[in-house]
């Protein structure tokens, strides 16, 4: 890993991309992956718009964390990150655990998040036992583990191209993945969805297993005020990398009506 332990809030390792006058969204990606999760939509993202990236604690280079942190901290470290590079307002899209840091930024600085795409992501992503299980093997064990099932849980059984991502994962600092792990067994933003302002989209895939429609993006696109929900079939977790297709025009249709911008 690069550079010293990152305490919780800080701003994360980033990049940006496409036409510097273009307006602003900021991709967040899923635990275990790194930023190049979204190099399929960049793209078309890159017609219209300038993208910012970031890796979250312990993975794709990124410092790991010097200690515990939240969803929260990780929304707080993007505000940090944006003052920094003086952007006052910006569209957010993430993919699970980027998806929750996009619903605590809307929550936190709604001021901040002009639109909201939450990718095959959650409210709530479950009981806390099952997170500090995997939380405890991974610094027993090492990633190894959970990058051998990875693919299972990441695609439908006929993606053929799954290795890159899971490459991604068993390139993850074990502190970091397990970092990520606990702030998802503390994360619950179901009692407060409806504070919600940034125009959203909620995209789903049909064969998502650990974010099914049922129970998961349903109860975002019901509970934030305005939100439609699109699934997309013949995808699971990670939909963006398993029909790019699909989901960048959902993301790109989606921008075009809420987010262009100062003078677009």
């Amino acid at each position: 890993m690069t550079g010293p332990p990152a305490p919780a809030g800080a701003p994360p390792q980033y990049r940006l991309d496409g036409p510097a006058d273009a307006p602003l969204v900021v991709l967040g990606p899923s635990l275990g992956t790194s930023m190049d999760l979204w190099l399929p939509q960049l793209p078309a993202l890159h017609r219209g718009w300038r993208t910012l990236r970031y890796d979250l604690p312990g993975h794709g280079g990124a410092p790991p964390p010097a200690g515990p942190f939240t969803v929260e901290d990780l929304a707080d470290g993007l505000v940090r990150l944006l003052d920094d590079l003086g952007a006052d307002r910006a569209a957010y899209a993430g993919v699970s655990l980027g998806g929750a840091v996009g619903t605590a930024l809307a929550l936190r600085a709604p001021e901040r998040v002009a639109s909201l795409v939450l990718c095959c992501t959650s409210p709530r992503f479950g009981e806390p036992g099952p997170w500090h299980e995997r939380a405890a093997l991974v610094r027993r064990e090492g990633v190894g583990p959970v990058a051998d099932t990875a693919a299972g849980r990441w695609f439908t059984p006929g993606f053929t191209g799954a290795e890159p991502y899971v490459a991604m994962l068993r390139a993850t600092s074990p502190e970091g993945y397990a970092g990520c792990c606990e702030a998802l067994a503390r994360f619950d933003a179901t009692g407060r969805l409806g504070e919600i302002t940034a125009p959203t989209l909620v995209i789903a895939g049909a064969q998502d297993g650990p974010t099914p429609p049922a129970g998961h993006a349903d109860r975002l696109a019901g509970g934030i005020p305005g939100a439609r929900l699109t699934v997309v079939d013949g995808a699971a977790h990670l939909a963006g990398a398993e029909r790019p297709g699909p989901v960048t025009e959902a993301i790109t249709a989606h921008l075009d009506a809420t987010w262009k911008g100062a003078g677009r």
